[in-house]
Parts: structure tokens; sequence; C-alpha cells
């Protein structure tokens, strides 16, 4: 797996958010900013029982190596990314809790290098805890690739563009799948071996994400405990 750095309520954005996040997978880097729970803007959102979740992703022009002016695929394939993230979290945020609110998260992507959606999960996962959000557990994400019939573990660019590839999103510690996305035709006889390695990277991730919180956490608490 590619190297893993992550930091919450960001300097730059936590003024004016509830929570953030910034993450950096391989050369993917991505910042996630939450506002919420508040009251939606647009009353015929408002649901009685429980909180709307919106999730939008803005693919900065300079984050790609090659730049482009940009296509309606592009836009299509952010909006199926938009909605895939939103079934994704309404899942596991307790939006319950919180009803006649609206919970808003934005993601800025400022560079990236495959394996994007799996990099946004993480994002969203860790600006919402920032946040304060109710979730019935973590979720975890990365892409698993097929090389030469051995899976391989969070691709790359080009590793992206020249192998079969699939993207998981793991609920916690267990092997419950959050996301499934399959790029690609995964032979029948290699599918067990490829959800292995990706679960198993998942659940790697999440204790990566839970040791940062842990620690940002136990800093706050020593902050606080010293005013």
């Amino acid at each position: 797996m590619r190297r893993f750095e992550c930091t919450t309520s960001t300097k730059n954005s936590s003024n004016n958010s509830d929570g953030s996040s910034y993450l950096e997978m391989g050369q993917n880097k991505v910042i996630a900013v939450v506002n919420g729970p508040m009251e939606p803007l647009n009353k015929a959102q408002v649901n009685q029982e429980k909180a709307l979740l919106k999730i939008s992703i803005n693919l900065t022009k300079f984050s790609k190596m090659r730049r482009s002016n940009s296509s309606n695929k592009n836009e299509k394939r952010i909006l199926e990314m938009q909605t895939a993230l939103e079934r994704t979290f309404s899942e596991t945020v307790q939006l319950n809790l919180y009803p006649r609110t609206m919970i808003e998260v934005k993601l800025h992507v400022l560079q990236q290098d495959g394996g994007m959606m799996g990099c946004l999960i993480n994002s969203v996962t860790l600006a919402l805890i920032d946040a304060g959000i109710a979730m019935y557990d973590y979720i975890s994400g990365v892409s698993v690739g097929l090389m030469d019939q051995q899976p391989l573990l969070d691709l790359n660019s080009l590793e992206e563009t020249s192998l079969s590839s699939i993207t998981l999103g793991v609920l916690g510690k267990t092997e419950k799948l959050s996301m499934l996305l399959i790029e690609d035709k995964i032979p029948l006889d290699r599918v067990e071996s490829v959800l292995s390695i990706g679960i198993a990277g998942c659940h790697q991730i999440r204790d990566l994400m839970d040791a940062h919180l842990r620690r940002a956490g136990a800093e706050k608490l020593e902050k606080l405990s010293h005013q």
C-alpha cells in the first residue's frame, strides 16, 4: 500500500466549518470540509425523520498531470462518484439523530494519481468524525487491481489504466462491504483473493485513521486541561 498520511481540523478550514480533514494517499491529495447539521437552505429538502446528506466534489483543473479543459465525460463521472458516496455514507451516518437538518460535505481534490474513490471515502470518514457526526463505524476504502493473476493493492494512475480493478468500501473491522465498484471484468476464480486483499487493506487503513483520531483527541483533551 502507498504512503498514507492524514490530519483533521485543518487550519485553513476549521474556522468556517464543523469538521475537516486533509488526506494524502500516494500522490492523491484531498481536503474534506463538513458543515452541519444545519438548517437546509431549501425548505423542500427538509425531512422530518432524518437529516439530508449532501456530498459534492470539486476536481481542480491542476489535479491531473495532464490538464484537460474538461468535458461532459468528467462531469458525468463526478456526479456518479457523488451519488455513490452519498448512498454509502447515508447507510453509515446516523441521520435519524438529526431530523429536519442537512449535513454538507465538500471534497476538494488537489492532486490525483489513481485510487481516487478510496481516497475520497477515507477523507469523508475523517471529516465526519472530526465534526462529531454520529456514525455506526468507520468506512475505509481502497482500490485493488489484478496483475498477472495476482492482486495488487492501492493502484496508482498508471496501474489503474492498465489493470482490471475494483474499489472497496468496508465497514469498520468487519468484512461487510459498504461500497463495491467494479471498473473492469475480474475472472471469477480471482474474485475471492481480490476481495480478501482489499478487505485486509481497508482494515489497515481503518487502523491508521483510528490511530490518528485517537492522537488528535488526546491532544485536544490535553490542551483543554491546561486552559
